[in-house]
């Protein structure tokens, strides 16, 4: 939970808590009718400000917005400034690599072929 949403969750608290208290005091053999009205509008505030802090999405800690970093471990001796199609021999670089269905797979620019890269052993 963010420092903002708490914060915003105690505020709520503190004004229905009191908002309670000036309602139950209207009922006094010293109230006031305003205190009714105060009591009321505390309590009312207090939850639309648990509605809105409840619907609030978490900041980035950069500030950009939420990134996924996803990293493709390719199979062993596979170089990137030496792979070539399998189909028509062009020059593959690391943007024609994608991750489909948890595999990596390559799109050839040139011919439009797609295959799946072949998992050989790293030793």
């Amino acid at each position: 939970m963010s420092a903002g949403k708490i914060i915003a969750y105690l505020f709520a608290a503190i004004l229905i808590f009191f908002g309670v208290l000036f309602i139950w005091a209207t009922f006094s053999p010293q109230g006031q009718i305003g205190w009714l009205f105060v009591g009321v509008i505390s309590v009312g505030i207090g939850f639309g400000i648990i509605w809105f802090a409840g619907r609030m999405k978490p900041f980035a800690a950069s500030g950009q917005g939420e990134g996924v970093t996803l990293n493709i471990d390719l199979p062993g001796g596979v170089s990137l400034e030496t792979m070539k199609c399998k189909s028509c021999g062009g020059t593959l670089t690391a943007d024609n690599i994608k991750m489909l269905a948890g595999a990596p797979t390559v799109s050839c620019p040139f011919c439009n072929t797609t295959y799946q890269l072949t998992e050989e052993p790293k030793w």
